[in-house]
C-alpha cells in the first residue's frame, strides 16, 4: 500500500514539475511573482516555476510596436481648428516597469501623445503647421520619450501622419494653391517669350555684325584691287616712258655713231617739211635759215655724248 502511495506522489510530483516547464520565445519576457510579490523576469530560454507558488504576472513583447491613435482635435495659435493624425513608434525597455508602472500602459500613451500634441500646436499657427511636421515629430518625441521612461517604454520616433484643416480652409488652400500655379505658369510664358525676343535680337545683330564685316572685307579687297591696278597702271606707264627715253637715247646714239653731217640733217628736215606740205594744213613756216635746225640737232648731239 505505501508502495502505491509512494509511486502516486512522485508521478503528482513529475506532473506538478512538466506542468511547470515554461520556454521563454524570442523578443519575449516573463514577468514573475512569488505568493504576490515581483521576484524575477525571465528572459528567453528554460524555466521552471515553483508549484503553487511563483506565478506568471504578464508576459511582454519586446519588438517595437507601432501605435496608430485616432486623429485628435488641435486648436492652432490664430484659432483654426484641425485633426491632426499621429503614429508612434515605441519598445518596452523594462519588463518589470511597464508591468507595475502604469496602468493600462497604452491607453496612457494615447492620452499623453494628444495632450503633447495640442501643447505643441497651440504654439504654432495654420501655415507653420502645414510646414513643421519635422518639429512637431521632432518635439513630441523627446517629450513623450521623457515622460514614458519610469514605465520602462522607449519611444523612437513619432510622425504626423495626417494634417486635416476644416473644409473652408482647405478650400482657400486650393483656391490660393491654384492661383499660384497660374502666376508660375504665366512667368514662365513671359519669361520664355522674353528669352526668344533675346535670342532673336541677338541673331539679327550677329547678322548686321557679319553683314558689316563682310561689307568692310569686300571694300578691304576692292580697295586693294584698285591700289593693285593703279600700281601696275603707274609701273606700265613708267615702263613705256623708260621705253621711249631709251629709244630716244638709242636713236641719238644711232645719229651720233654714224656720224651724220649738216647736210643730211637738213635733207631730213626738208624732207620732214615736204611730208608736213601733204598734210591739210593751208599755212606753213620755214625758218628762214635751214642752218639753225641745224644748229639744234648739233646741239642735241652734243647733249647726247654728255
Amino acid at each position: 500500500m505505501s508502495l502505491y502511495v509512494i509511486i502516486v506522489l512522485v508521478v503528482i510530483a513529475m506532473l506538478a514539475i512538466i506542468t511547470n516547464i515554461r520556454i521563454v520565445p524570442q523578443a519575449r519576457a516573463f514577468v514573475i511573482e512569488r505568493l504576490g510579490t515581483y521576484v524575477a523576469t525571465w528572459q528567453t530560454g528554460l524555466h521552471v516555476k515553483v508549484p503553487f507558488v511563483d506565478r506568471i504576472s504578464n508576459k511582454v513583447s519586446l519588438k517595437e510596436r507601432v501605435l496608430d491613435f485616432p486623429p485628435q482635435p488641435v486648436i492652432t495659435k490664430d484659432n483654426v481648428t484641425m485633426k491632426i493624425d499621429t503614429v508612434v513608434y515605441m519598445q518596452i525597455t523594462d519588463s518589470k516597469l511597464y508591468t507595475y508602472g502604469v496602468e493600462n500602459p497604452m491607453l496612457a500613451i494615447e492620452n499623453l501623445s494628444a495632450t503633447t500634441l495640442r501643447n505643441i500646436i497651440g504654439e504654432l499657427d495654420l501655415d507653420a503647421t502645414l510646414t513643421s511636421r519635422d518639429v512637431i515629430n521632432t518635439k513630441m518625441r523627446s517629450i513623450l520619450d521623457e515622460a514614458t521612461d519610469p514605465w520602462g517604454i522607449k519611444v523612437n520616433r513619432v510622425e504626423v501622419k495626417n494634417i486635416m484643416p476644416p473644409e473652408a480652409i482647405r478650400e482657400a488652400m486650393e483656391k490660393q494653391m491654384r492661383a499660384e500655379r497660374e502666376r508660375r505658369e504665366k512667368i514662365l510664358i513671359a519669361e520664355g517669350q522674353k528669352q526668344s525676343e533675346i535670342l532673336v535680337a541677338e541673331g539679327q545683330k550677329q547678322a548686321r555684325i557679319l553683314e558689316a564685316e563682310a561689307q568692310k572685307q569686300a571694300m578691304i579687297l576692292h580697295a586693294e584691287a584698285e591700289k593693285e591696278a593703279q600700281i601696275r597702271k603707274a609701273e606700265g606707264e613708267a615702263q613705256a616712258i623708260r621705253e621711249v627715253q631709251q629709244a630716244t637715247a638709242d636713236g641719238l646714239k644711232m645719229i651720233k655713231e654714224v656720224h651724220v653731217d649738216d647736210a643730211v640733217v637738213k635733207l631730213r628736215s626738208l624732207e620732214t617739211l615736204e611730208k608736213a606740205a601733204d598734210g591739210q594744213a593751208t599755212k606753213l613756216i620755214v625758218p628762214a635759215d635751214f642752218q639753225n635746225l641745224a644748229g639744234v640737232v648739233s646741239a642735241v648731239s652734243e647733249l647726247a655724248k654728255k
